[in-house]
């Protein structure tokens, strides 16, 4: 299986890898982003590694089966749902998530997508927000990053 990295750049920064040992077992996700504030964020897979446009040209939440938006260990979910990361009173957040809805390789490959750290926390949809059951009503998409391959 192939590992993969996200550098994120701007005021918000970090450096996210990507790692699965198999196609049977859950992608797992380390590393750190700097520059928030305090607190939680939202923290989703978007549709295209496309960042032509700042964070804006990444699309959607990566959905392939046409889901509401939804928290990491809920049944209806995006794939590219990961829920919030946690931001310490120094604005760093810690990042270490399993998730089995995504992968590196095949139909459910991040692999050329973005990965987008928010401004305010996913709601995970239960927020009752018009926003809620599509984007968690997380705002601002404050960093992002292409997703690539990298050296084992």
């Amino acid at each position: 299986m192939p590992k993969a990295v996200c550098v994120l750049a701007g005021d918000v920064k970090g450096t996210i890898y990507f790692n699965q040992s198999s196609e049977s077992e859950p992608v797992k996700l380390t590393g750190e982003v700097t520059g928030l504030k305090p607190g939680l964020h939202g923290f989703h897979i978007h549709e295209f590694g496309d960042n032509t446009n700042g964070c804006m040209s990444a699309g959607p939440h990566f959905n392939p089966f046409a889901k509401e938006h939804g928290g990491p260990n809920h049944s209806t979910r995006h794939a590219g749902d990961l829920g919030n990361v946690t931001a310490d009173s120094s604005g760093v957040a810690k990042v270490d998530i399993s998730d089995k809805q995504i992968a590196l390789a095949g139909n459910l490959s991040i692999l050329g997508r973005t990965l987008v750290v928010h401004a305010d926390p996913d709601d995970l949809g239960d927020g009752g927000h018009e926003l809620s059951k599509s984007t968690g009503n997380a705002g601002a998409r404050l960093a992002c990053g292409v997703i690539g391959i990298c050296k084992e």
